[in-house]
C-alpha cells in the first residue's frame, strides 16, 4: 500500500486518518514540506479543500489527500462555516473559538447545528476527487469532555448522549463528519464504489 499524505498540520485530523486507516503509512505533509501552507481563497468547503490538495500533490508530485472542514449552527446561519478555525481571530484557538461561538448563541433555544467535511484527493495527471461527511448534534451551553479537538467539546449527539469530545477516537472515528467522508474516501480506493 502506498503512503497516504494529508495535506494538514493538524494533528488531530492526521489522528482521524490513522484510525480508518490503520494497514496505511498515514504521514502529515509537514513531515514532507516544512511550513506548507494554502490560503484558503475558496467560499465553500469543496473549493478550499481542492485548493489544499491541488497544491499539495503539484508541489510533492504525488497523491495527497486534503480535507476543509467546520461546524455551521443554523441559528448563526450557518457560521462559522469556513471560518471555523479561526473564527474568533486570525490564529488558531479552539477555547477562543468555542467562546465566540457560545457568546454569539447567547441563550438562542434552537441550538441545532451540523460538523461538515469534505475531502479531496488530488494526483498528477489525475481529476480531483471529493467527499462528503455530515453529522447533525445540537450545541451545548458550556464545554464537556476531554477528547477531541475544535468544537467537539461543544458538540452534543442525541444518540450518543455526548458531545464528540467524550468519546473514543474509535468512537467518534464511526460517528463524525470527517469519520464519514475519510469511509467513503476508504472504499473508494478499495474499490468498494
Amino acid at each position: 500500500m502506498e503512503d497516504i499524505v494529508i495535506a494538514s498540520n493538524n494533528k488531530g485530523k492526521i489522528n482521524d486518518f490513522r484510525v480508518i486507516f490503520p494497514d496505511y503509512n498515514v504521514i502529515g505533509i509537514t513531515e514532507l514540506i516544512e511550513d506548507f501552507d494554502v490560503e484558503e481563497t475558496g467560499h465553500t468547503f469543496e473549493a478550499n479543500a481542492k485548493l489544499k490538495s491541488e497544491a499539495a500533490a503539484k508541489a510533492l508530485n504525488k497523491r495527497v489527500i486534503a480535507d476543509d472542514s467546520g461546524l455551521e449552527v443554523f441559528a448563526l446561519g450557518g457560521e462559522p462555516g469556513i471560518y471555523s478555525a479561526r473564527y474568533a481571530g486570525t490564529e488558531k484557538n479552539d477555547d477562543a473559538n468555542i467562546d465566540k461561538l457560545l457568546t454569539n448563541l447567547g441563550d438562542e433555544i434552537n441550538r441545532a447545528a451540523q460538523f461538515v467535511c469534505v475531502i479531496s484527493m488530488s494526483a498528477p495527471g489525475e481529476e480531483t476527487v471529493q467527499f462528503k461527511g455530515t453529522v447533525e448534534g445540537e450545541i451545548t451551553l458550556s464545554k464537556i469532555g476531554e477528547q477531541g479537538f475544535g468544537y467537539d467539546p461543544i458538540f452534543y449527539l442525541d444518540d450518543k448522549n455526548k458531545t464528540m469530545a467524550q468519546l473514543t477516537a474509535e468512537e467518534k472515528s464511526e460517528v463524525s463528519h470527517r469519520g464519514k467522508a475519510i469511509e467513503k474516501l476508504r472504499q473508494y480506493l478499495e474499490g468498494e464504489q
